[in-house]
């Protein structure tokens, strides 16, 4: 598989990329190590220069330097792969509730290929008072995710929007659990006082 041609297949031609996603066997870790990791240091690669460098201000705190920048790409890169895991894992308990195939390593891919946009978003980090708009690429990445439901994990088209809506609602959970966590040991969360003022 080359990385590149997967991306700008998966985002341009969906439908036939997934129905080829379905012939490859992978294992979640296999994934994980070739695909998410690689997108994820690009992101972090983005996050690292523009926290480092350029910075964000929130209010009366500036977030700049390269402890920001380290910071927020560790955030970044483990967000992306405990992300992955933890949706695909999530993505294939709920499977048999929505008349899917139950296969985690089928799920990896579903949730790998169908964060995609997100990844591609992440590297707007390099400007962090516009990252967030990186944010909403994940929205089309929701979409593929959809289109991906039917050849990956066997979904009756009929179950594919509450199957999607139900793993959304579990993952936003799960994402703030996340976030907490990580700006806690991190002391990214505004709420921690670890901003300095300057």
């Amino acid at each position: 598989m080359n990385l590149i041609e997967r991306i700008k297949n998966i985002i341009t031609n969906p439908k036939s990329e997934w129905e080829k996603i379905n012939t490859e066997e992978q294992t979640l870790s296999a994934v994980i190590t070739t695909y998410v990791v690689p997108l994820a240091l690009l992101g972090a690669a983005a996050t690292f220069i523009g926290y480092g460098f350029i910075g964000i201000d929130y209010g009366f705190f500036r977030m700049k330097g390269m402890e920001w920048g380290i910071k927020m790409a560790v955030v970044q890169v483990v967000s992306a792969v405990v992300g992955v895991i933890v949706t695909a894992y999530v993505v294939d308990a709920l499977a048999p509730s929505f008349s899917s195939t139950k296969n985690i390593n089928k799920s990896a891919q579903l949730v790998a290929y169908g964060y995609t946009p997100a990844f591609i978003g992440a590297l707007l980090n390099i400007f962090p008072a516009i990252g967030w708009l990186g944010s909403l690429f994940g929205l089309y990445g929701v979409y593929l995710m959809y289109l991906g439901l039917g050849p990956l994990k066997n979904t009756p088209e009929d179950k594919k929007v509450i199957y999607l809506v139900v793993t959304i609602v579990v993952l936003i959970v799960v994402y703030a659990i996340l976030g907490m966590i990580l700006g806690t040991i991190l002391g990214t969360r505004l709420s921690t006082g670890s901003i300095k003022v300057g």
